[in-house]
C-alpha cells in the first residue's frame, strides 16, 4: 500500500509540475546531455539553465549535476529511460549553486544513488534551507524537491571505477568559479565535464569566484587529454569549448589591472572596462559590469606571483 503512495505521489509531481520537454543529446560514445536555457532562472524556464550529463556504464547510469528541480531530475530520468532504462548508482555535484544539484533527491530516493561533491553543499544548506530555485520557481515546480546531504565529500582526486568506465573527479584546489569546484575526467574515453569553471554562448557569472583562480582552473582542465568538453553552461563541446571564457577572463583581468594602474576609482571601473568583445553573449547586461566591479575589488592589490 505504502509503494502505491509513493508511485502516486511521483506521478503527481510529473503530472503537475513544470513540463521540461527534455530531449537528450548524445555528445560522445556512452554520453548524453541536456542543454540549459541561456537565461536566468525564471518560472518561465522552469530553473532549466545548467547542463545535466549522463554517462551510461555497462549496468547503470552515472550523473554529473541533476538539475534545478525533483521535477527536472525525474523527467530526464525518463527521457534516458528511452535510451536504455538502467539504475542510477553515482550523481557527482560539480559545485554548490543549486541549479546543478536540486535533483540529487530524486536519485537517492529512487535508486539510492551514492552523491559525490563539495563540502559548501553540506556547510550551506540543510533541510530548512530556501534556495534561489525555491524562491523563483512556483510551488507546484519546485514540490518534491528536498536539500539532501553530499554523501562523499571529495577534495583530493578521487578515482572511481563504476562498471567499465574509470571515472576521476580532481578538486581544483583553488577559488574558481566558487570556492570549492570540481571537474570530472573520462581518460579513456577523452570526455571532460567542467561544471561552471567553463561556460560559453554567454558571460558567466563570477559572483563567488575569483578572475586569478578561474584562469588557474582552466589551465588545470586544459592539461588534461580531453576531445569532448561538456561546459556547465552552453553547447559547445568542441575542442574550442574553453576559448571564449579564457578570452573572457584574460581581457578582464588585463584590463581591470591596467585600468588601476591608471587610478580609476571602483565606483567607475565598470564605465572604464566594458568588455565589448562579449556584447552580444547572453546574459552580458545582467552579468558583466557586476564581473568588472568584484574582479576590481579582488586586483586592486593584486601582485603577480
Amino acid at each position: 500500500m505504502l509503494k502505491k503512495i509513493a508511485i502516486l505521489s511521483m506521478s503527481a509531481i510529473c503530472a503537475f509540475a513544470f513540463n521540461y520537454d527534455l530531449k537528450p543529446q548524445k555528445v560522445s560514445s556512452n554520453v548524453w546531455c541536456f542543454f540549459g536555457k541561456m537565461e536566468m532562472p525564471t518560472k518561465t524556464n522552469g530553473g532549466f539553465m545548467s547542463n545535466s550529463c549522463y554517462i551510461k556504464t555497462d549496468s547503470s547510469y552515472v550523473l554529473i549535476d541533476t538539475g534545478a528541480s525533483y521535477a527536472f531530475a525525474q523527467q530526464a530520468y525518463q527521457a534516458m529511460s528511452k535510451i536504455e532504462k538502467l539504475p542510477v548508482t553515482t550523481v557527482i555535484s560539480t559545485h554548490s549553486h543549486d541549479d546543478h544539484w536540486l535533483g540529487n533527491n530524486f536519485y537517492k530516493e529512487k535508486f539510492n544513488a551514492k552523491i559525490y561533491g563539495p563540502s559548501l553543499i553540506n556547510k550551506d544548506y540543510n533541510n530548512k534551507s530556501q534556495t534561489r530555485m525555491h524562491q523563483v520557481l512556483s510551488k507546484n515546480d519546485i514540490k518534491g524537491t528536498k536539500i539532501i546531504p553530499v554523501d562523499i565529500i571529495v577534495n583530493e582526486t578521487k578515482t572511481l571505477t563504476i562498471g567499465n568506465k574509470e571515472i576521476i573527479i580532481v578538486p581544483t584546489g583553488v577559488k574558481a568559479h566558487t570556492s570549492e569546484d570540481l571537474f570530472v575526467y573520462l581518460p579513456n574515453e577523452k570526455v571532460l565535464f567542467s561544471g561552471d569553471i567553463i561556460m560559453n554562448g554567454r558571460v558567466t557569472s563570477n559572483r563567488d569566484g575569483s578572475v586569478i583562480g578561474s584562469l588557474k582552473a582552466i589551465e588545470m582542465i586544459n592539461s588534461k587529454k580531453w576531445d569532448v568538453l561538456i561546459p556547465g553552461h552552453g553547447i559547445d563541446t568542441s575542442k574550442t569549448a574553453t576559448d571564449e571564457i579564457t578570452q573572457y577572463f584574460t581581457l578582464l583581468k588585463q584590463r581591470v589591472l591596467e585600468a588601476i594602474e591608471n587610478e580609476v576609482s571602483g565606483t567607475e571601473i565598470s564605465k572604464v572596462v566594458t568588455m565589448d568583445e562579449f556584447k552580444n553573449k547572453a546574459l552580458y547586461e545582467e552579468l558583466n559590469s557586476k564581473n568588472v566591479f568584484d574582479a576590481f575589488r579582488e586586483l586592486e592589490f593584486y601582485e603577480e606571483d
